[in-house]
């Protein structure tokens, strides 16, 4: 499933920074080997909202998302290209305070970047073709 690309271990683990064409790729890879589909321009597109949070930093504070940024985020961390740290400090009244924070997974974006991915097509057995045949207002509940 992957191609052997010449790089070595030692640039991912040296490397904090990415782009957007790298961390594209890595983004269509990942849901990918998780059996969910996205075009190549909606994987750019994610790249590019990605990238607007974390500009040249590598981390972003949790608390500055919105929600649907946030879900977004959440997708991200399950495919593998972001990671959650969380700080814990005490306040002056004595109270823990957590921080969280997002981190690009730059040596998971490497190695989800130049996977090849090879799409198997998967024959359709004639018992569940049985269910093409049902009227779409079937299928929906009254």
């Amino acid at each position: 499933m992957k191609s052997n690309n010449g790089s070595s271990n030692s640039e991912q683990a040296s490397r904090n920074f990415t782009n957007l064409d790298e961390l594209s790729r890595a983004i269509g890879t990942g849901l990918s080997l998780q059996q969910r589909r996205m075009s190549q321009e909606e994987s750019v597109e994610a790249a590019e909202h990605l990238i607007n949070f974390f500009g040249y930093n590598d981390r972003v504070i949790d608390n500055m998302l919105e929600p649907e940024d946030r879900d977004a985020f959440y997708t991200m961390e399950d495919i593998g290209v972001l990671q959650t740290e969380r700080e814990e400090t005490t306040l002056y009244d004595g109270r823990e305070w957590r921080i969280h924070y997002w981190i690009l997974n730059v040596s998971k974006i490497i190695e989800l970047s130049k996977m090849r991915i090879v799409e198997t097509r998967k024959d359709i057995d004639k018992e569940s073709q049985i269910y093409d045949e049902i009227p779409d207002e079937y299928w929906n509940p009254t």
